[in-house]
């Protein structure tokens, strides 16, 4: 996929900002912008392991929901400018802390400057390379990314165009994440491990929102209708924390109940999904990153 940076259209938003000159939809410009880079201790078990992933969060977003945790780098320019150059470096230097593997965290609006990263970084790591995403992207563009990640961590966030829109605006959200996924399968297929570490492979991740058991459940069905539950693992989040209050659409203004989760939860059970679940203790602000410009 060619990518021009007067004329970005490498996300689904396809805005067509001039790059050089300003910021597109996603809030990118024609260079890399990270907000941390550490190890991390919060992804699921076989990523963080005893020591850590090590992340690099990237600035910006192409969604921008109205729920999002991470708001402080997504929403508003915020990190540090950076060369590719300087990106394979922190790749390394994690690697030296001991982390278990690269993830790259919110990435996509960024891959024509992090792909040279990761070629030059590549010959020299030993660990997996994590592409930790939102979920939408183009399926074009993450083939960009072929035998660069080991590992894809994207969101399943909406399965019904509606909520979509409502929520990022993005009434094409479900049929784009999907394409998206059957690519990562493509590339990397089931899941491999070395102990308890992941390898190689797929884990799905999607946060259960409240009020929307119902539709996180229709997602279930037709994620095991369209793929197998054995193609993936899944990660069943419960960790929705409201960051603000939304007048608009009060329903966000408060964490999911035990029933909620626990309904969604038994469904991927009775699937035959296999994964991970979430204590309800981690829906809290506590669990969100410090973006301090730490080791970037």
């Amino acid at each position: 996929m060619q990518y021009d940076a007067t004329h970005c259209t490498f996300c689904p938003r396809k805005c067509g900002a001039d790059r050089t000159k300003a910021a597109g939809f996603c809030g990118g410009r024609d260079r890399l912008t990270a907000a941390r880079a550490s190890l991390h201790l919060w992804e699921e078990p076989p990523l963080s392991g005893m020591r850590g992933a090590g992340t690099v969060f990237f600035s910006g977003c192409s969604l921008h929901c109205r729920f999002c945790q991470n708001s402080v780098i997504s929403e508003v320019p915020y990190g540090k400018d950076i060369t590719p150059e300087r990106l394979c470096d922190i790749f390394l230097e994690l690697q030296s802390q001991g982390a278990h593997n690269i993830d790259l965290v919110t990435a996509g609006h960024f891959l024509p400057y992090v792909i040279p990263a990761l070629q030059m970084a590549k010959p020299s790591l030993s660990i997996p390379v994590v592409y930790n995403s939102g979920g939408y992207e183009l399926a074009e563009a993450l083939r960009t990314l072929d035998g660069l990640v080991d590992i894809y961590l994207p969101d399943f966030k909406f399965f019904s165009p509606e909520t979509a829109r409502l929520y990022a605006n993005a009434p094409d959200y479900p049929e784009i994440a999907e394409a998206a996924l059957r690519e990562m399968l493509r590339q990397v297929g089931k899941a491999v491990f070395d102990g308890d570490l992941l390898k190689r492979g797929v884990i799905l991740r999607h946060l259960v929102l409240p009020a929307h058991r119902h539709e996180s459940i229709a997602l279930l069905r037709h994620l095991a209708e369209t793929f197998g539950t054995d193609r993936f693992l899944l990660s069943l989040m419960s960790q929705y924390t409201p960051m603000r209050h939304d007048d608009q659409f009060p329903e966000l203004n408060r964490r999911i109940t035990k029933m909620e989760y626990r309904s969604v939860a038994e469904t991927a059970a009775e699937l035959g999904f296999q994964g991970f679940t979430q204590d309800k203790s981690s829906a809290e602000p506590t669990y969100t990153p410090d973006f301090s410009l730490q080791g970037i």
